[in-house]
């Protein structure tokens, strides 16, 4: 069962009235069947390769898509939507799914599962199925500090506080519904991504936004102090944070370590500005010819060949959900 945005959205934006959408060429290009799905990639998410690590030999299908009905619900369902976040205001501004909306569409799902899967079968489902989330991008790189005036009204502790809370509130109600397996994809360093080098400009010897590490950095820490907290609060919870942060952070700074040529720019078009329609599209000539040698597919989501670093340090971390 997957939560959160961009990093997870297998679709569910597809069928949203919203700009943020990934079901045109050339998303999806190097995917099963070299067909746009609504990952924001070119390939596999991270929840991609963990669902094949573990043994699944197809994935959860997109909540609000037509796949999602009948024998395939047993297998899960994926409720993210991109340009979602802990703070539901983001994903209103977005015409996002909101993290709330999407314990909602959990619900409605337990139920279908029930009628599928009978009862007693469908309560195991639940509690021994593994929960993954991804969010904050939205809310500290797009909401935050995007938009001036959410960072004059709130310093980055404050804002840090009340995602804080959101995140807390959304473990608790999954909890209430039967979860028990909850992995949480710590915040990645943003300030190294593309979009964010190109606004701010480049900062020190590392070349990403230091102010912007700093207040995921800042997130992350009061994230896993939280999750240690609740780990003591809601008796069989297992809760891991994954960390993002580093490992990826690593590849920025040392790509050739991992096989890549490139690291400050996406595959797709220029690889700085792009994340609609309107500029990464098959009308617009200028994506790479190989998307393995970059970091990043556009200017804030990472190629499917980074997913892949990522989804090894995760599997890595989360042996204790497993």
């Amino acid at each position: 069962m997957t939560f959160g945005d961009s990093g997870l959205d297998v679709g569910n934006n597809n069928y949203l009235k919203t700009p943020f959408k990934a079901n045109y060429p050339p998303y999806g290009e190097d995917f099963v069947g070299g067909k746009a799905t609504g990952r924001f990639c070119n390939g596999k998410l991270v929840s991609d390769f963990t669902a094949e690590t573990l043994g699944f030999k197809t994935y959860a299908p997109a909540y609000l898509s037509p796949e999602a009905s009948g024998k395939k619900l047993l297998i899960g369902a994926n409720f993210a939507s991109a340009a979602s976040g802990f703070d539901d205001k983001a994903a209103y501004l977005s015409h996002a799914i909101t993290l709330t909306q999407q314990l909602e569409y959990f619900k409605e799902y337990k139920t279908k599962l029930a009628k599928v899967a009978g009862t007693n079968k469908s309560a195991s489902i639940i509690k021994d199925a593994l929960y993954l989330l991804s969010a904050g991008t939205s809310d500290i790189l797009q909401k935050y500090h995007v938009i001036p005036t959410n960072n004059q009204v709130y310093d980055s502790d404050q804002y840090a506080s009340s995602l804080v809370t959101a995140f807390t509130s959304f473990v608790k109600n999954l909890y209430g519904l039967g979860a028990r397996k909850l992995g949480v994809t710590g915040i990645l360093p943003l300030g190294c991504l593309p979009a964010a080098r190109m606004k701010y400009g480049f900062h020190g010897r590392s070349g990403c936004v230091s102010r912007i590490n700093a207040d995921v950095q800042q997130f992350n820490d009061r994230i896993n102090s939280t999750a240690i907290s609740l780990r003591k609060q809601l008796p069989g919870l297992k809760l891991v944070v994954f960390d993002t942060f580093n490992p990826l952070y690593d590849v920025v700074q040392s790509p050739s370590k991992y096989g890549f040529l490139e690291a400050k720019r996406g595959c797709c078009k220029t690889g700085t500005l792009e994340t609609t329609p309107f500029l990464c599209n098959i009308k617009t000539p200028g994506t790479c010819s190989n998307a393995t040698q970059f970091v990043f597919w556009d200017n804030v989501h990472f190629s499917q060949a980074a997913n892949q670093v990522l989804a090894d340090a995760i599997i890595v971390q989360g042996f204790g959900l497993i």
